[in-house]
Order: C-alpha cells, then sequence, then structure tokens
C-alpha cells in the first residue's frame, strides 16, 4: 500500500490533487482548525471521492465536484 501524500494547503492544484486520488493515492491535507492542526483525509475509492473533515465526510460522485469542493476549502491552488 502506498503511503498517503502529505501536503500543505496550496502546495498542489486541484487539478494535481485529483490527478493523484484518480491513481490510487490518498493525500493528507494539514490545515489549521480552532488554533490547532488537523489533517484532512481525500481519497477516491474508484466510484466516490470523499473529502474526510474531523467534522464532516463529504462525498462527490465525479471529478468535477472534487474540484469545487478542493477550490472551495482552499486545499488546492
Amino acid at each position: 500500500m502506498t503511503e498517503p501524500l502529505r501536503i500543505e494547503p496550496g502546495e498542489l492544484s486541484a487539478t494535481e490533487i485529483i490527478n493523484e486520488l484518480s491513481a490510487g493515492r490518498r493525500i493528507l491535507v494539514t490545515v489549521e482548525m480552532l488554533g490547532q492542526p488537523k489533517e484532512i483525509s481525500l481519497r477516491y475509492d474508484g466510484e466516490v471521492y470523499y473529502c474526510d473533515t474531523p467534522t464532516r465526510l463529504h462525498k462527490h460522485s465525479d471529478k468535477s465536484e472534487m474540484q469545487t469542493c478542493i477550490e472551495k476549502m482552499g486545499y488546492g491552488n
């Protein structure tokens, strides 16, 4: 199993993140929430894209939905 790719927000573009997810790689984005570092897990199971935050699990059915989420949340540049 491949180690997850750990990134900071804006380190990769949304397209680069989607490409990594589509290739089967899980991405951990370290963000600050309430003054504490937290990890957001982005993954793709071949059918559904997931954005797992400490407070909520977002599911997206296609690349464009996931790209919009990545851009809106500021994970990609």
